[in-house]
């Protein structure tokens, strides 16, 4: 995701001010230095007693949140380098009130660094990745370069914090560590408290996803399709090579020999590894959709211990970074909307599996943020975790 990424700091309206459009929210900007104002609150951040930090892609969309949310939660560091491609390097950047310029990434780009926050592509992590650890970097990945290789810890500091142990900050030891994919955390989230008290059979999971999760470019391209439906001409389609206004289809992602898509088999791969549970049953159907930001999830549950509906909302209400929107009488549950650009992930119509004898079955319906929660936030947790 190297594209530039929309302004955040107001709501995106189409041409003309239609109500289809109203409230769209696209990802946050880095001001360059010429601007007067900065999308991050400014505060002393520079602490001599801090890490050194490298953000990699910061001209993506991850990356440019990666920044907001060191920022967001005050975040400790004696320096902060930010890198990019050749064709992005010497571009100048405002972070915090403070005047910074884009480097290339390059082999010597780690030196000195103890902790690099990576979303700059697979291809790029797999070459840079291990170069920065051998140099006693700790690097946080949001690419799938590593997250099944039995070496590197998947986290989710929520879920399993006990992962990445083994790994300290300023042992002079370098360390990968992944990030799991935004659809795997924004389900885990809201599943594994109810798996730890009643253990997770089997899982099938819908997804509702995002063009955020595409990056700037398809966010960009959705909204100019809307506009070209809208007045009646032909859609551009630039990103996905089908409509995405007012229409959904499969994820774009690869379809394996078995049938499903790539994005389909991460949640089944992950779940067990982060779970360190490979019996357990997980199927999945992933859909773009043409909402703007924040994935949606639909989860149906089966246990091997009995767990009633009631018993499962009063652990989600008291599980973190959940909060339960779940007003049956006011017909008010989760949307994406409603949870772009914020941390929690939300989850709703909590009830029983009608289609199982007794408690041993649930459906839930989950929504996260992809860009925050789904990546940005859970990689600058696992580094608040080295703190």
């Amino acid at each position: 995701m190297n594209s530039p990424a929309l302004s955040l700091r107001h709501n995106h309206f189409l041409n003309g001010g239609s109500a289809l459009a109203s409230g769209i929210r696209l990802p946050r900007s880095i001001s360059s230095s010429s601007t007067s104002s900065s999308p991050f609150r400014v505060r002393m951040s520079l602490q001599e007693n801090g890490p050194s930090v490298a953000v990699v892609g910061v001209t993506g969309a991850v990356g440019q949140e990666f920044l907001s949310v060191l920022s967001d939660r005050n975040f400790p560091y004696r320096s902060i380098k930010l890198l990019a491609s050749k064709r992005s390097a010497g571009k100048s950047m405002k972070f915090e009130e403070r005047d910074y310029t884009v480097e290339e990434l390059t082999e010597d780009s780690f030196d000195g660094i103890d902790i690099a926050l990576f979303s700059a592509g697979g291809s790029i992590s797999k070459k840079f990745g291990p170069l920065a650890a051998q140099k006693g970097t700790i690097v946080v990945d949001n690419s799938s370069a590593f997250r099944m290789d039995e070496n590197v810890p998947l986290v989710i500091p929520e879920v399993n914090p006990e992962a990445m142990a083994h790994v300290k900050l300023g042992s002079g030891k370098g360390a990968l560590i992944a990030n799991p994919n935004c659809s795997t955390i924004i389900c885990l989230m809201a599943v594994t408290p109810l798996h730890r008290r009643a253990k997770v059979k089997r899982m099938v999971v819908s997804t509702y996803q995002a063009a955020s999760g595409a990056g700037a470019a398809a966010m960009e391209e959705l909204v100019q399709q809307t506009r070209e439906v809208l007045e009646g001409k032909e859609p551009t389609c630039n990103i996905f090579n089908q409509q995405y206004a007012f229409n959904l289809f499969s994820h774009n992602a690869p379809i394996q020999p078995n049938g499903y898509n790539e994005e389909e088999m991460k949640l089944v791969k992950e779940t067990r590894k982060i779970w360190s549970d490979k019996d357990v049953k997980v199927t999945a159907t992933c859909i773009r959709v043409p909402v703007m930001r924040a994935h949606a999830e639909s989860v149906n549950l089966q246990f091997e211990n009995p767990l009633d509906e009631n018993t499962a909302r009063d652990i989600l209400k008291n599980a973190p970074g959940i909060v339960v929107v779940d007003d049956r009488a006011s017909n008010r549950f989760p949307t994406p909307l409603e949870v772009s650009n914020k941390d929690d992930v939300a989850v709703g119509r909590v009830r029983r599996d009608v289609s199982q004898d007794g408690d041993y079955g649930l459906d839930i319906f989950v929504c996260g943020d992809q860009i925050r929660k789904g990546a940005a936030l859970n990689a600058v947790q696992i580094a608040e975790m080295l703190l």
